[in-house]
């Protein structure tokens, strides 16, 4: 289901992530700003290049990765995405995991983000998910809420 808004900023970024795959990455400067900060639970990095690269790495790691957002909250320069993160390990040949997690933006004067701060539980997301590690955090999980 398309995200509804009026906000151009925000529907051309929503737009962007959605359909994003590996040809796309040298355009990634028409929705990031030369100098954005972006951070996420692995990588925390300064200017376009850098995502640019953050993001060829998930190409590289990762088969039929995508993006399917949900929600956008707008309040002036700023945003709220939520959104689920769909692939494949290329090692495991798992089934399609999900990685559920919200997105944080500011955007810069020109309407390109300047700020991109992912938020997500990498225990419950991903490591439960591998097989030998998967099967530790399980355990500690159910040994916690006991």
């Amino acid at each position: 289901m398309p995200i509804l808004t009026d906000d151009a900023r925000v529907a051309r970024v929503v737009a962007r992530f959605e359909a994003l795959t590996r040809a796309d990455l040298p355009r990634l400067g028409e929705i990031y700003a030369d100098e954005v900060l972006f951070k996420d639970p692995f990588n925390e990095v300064q200017g376009l290049a850098a995502v640019q690269t953050v993001f060829a790495h998930m190409f590289e790691a990762l088969d039929e990765p995508r993006f399917v957002v949900h929600e956008a909250i707008v309040q002036g320069n700023q945003c709220m995405l939520t959104w689920d993160f769909l692939f494949r390990f290329k090692r495991y040949r798992y089934e399609l995991q999900t990685v559920r997690g919200a997105s944080h933006l500011r955007f810069a004067g020109d309407g390109r983000i300047a700020l991109h701060r992912d938020y997500w539980d990498t225990a419950e997301e991903l490591y439960e998910k591998l097989p030998a590690l998967g099967a530790l955090m399980r355990w500690l999980k159910r040994r916690a809420n006991r």
